[in-house]
């Protein structure tokens, strides 16, 4: 089932705001650096898409407003586009490698003490966020530097 584009950019949000933003985790996961470049777009893009409207406008002339419309329309797409490729992969399911590795890191967080409830059909990697948040914030230092 298809989601409407508007769904799909609050659920990227959801989880840009549930995935854990270790350094550890950069390498091994392309979220860290999309999240990253969508929060700086968010910041940048809206002011860059005004001042280009406004500079080409003042300098060129209002014969150029479409141009710089587009311009700025292209601008203000980018962060949505980092929200939506987010919004996607929230609900990607895991490769079977990924799979693996989360259902032995879920074993032996259990075997720790953890208690959580484990994903019975195919972990998607929101899942795996939630995961990896709950062994950030409660599993000991060694425990996370063992297991990554």
């Amino acid at each position: 089932m298809q989601k409407s584009l508007i769904s799909q950019v609050q659920l990227g949000r959801q989880y840009a705001k549930e995935w854990p933003m270790r350094k550890e985790l950069a390498p091994l996961f392309p979220e860290f650096r999309v999240i990253r470049a969508t929060d700086l777009a968010l910041q940048t893009m809206p002011i860059l898409a005004m001042f280009t409207v406004f500079f080409q406008t003042s300098l060129l002339g209002m014969e150029y407003l479409p141009q710089s419309i587009a311009i700025a329309l292209f601008f203000l797409t980018l962060p949505v586009q980092g929200l939506l490729w987010l919004g996607k992969r929230c609900e990607t399911s895991l490769t079977p490698a990924l799979n693996s590795w989360y259902r032995d890191l879920y074993q032996k967080m259990v075997a720790n003490g953890y208690q959580g409830d484990i994903c019975t059909r195919k972990p998607t990697y929101r899942e795996l966020a939630k995961l990896l948040s709950d062994m950030f914030d409660k599993m000991d230092k060694a425990f996370t530097k063992e297991n990554l």
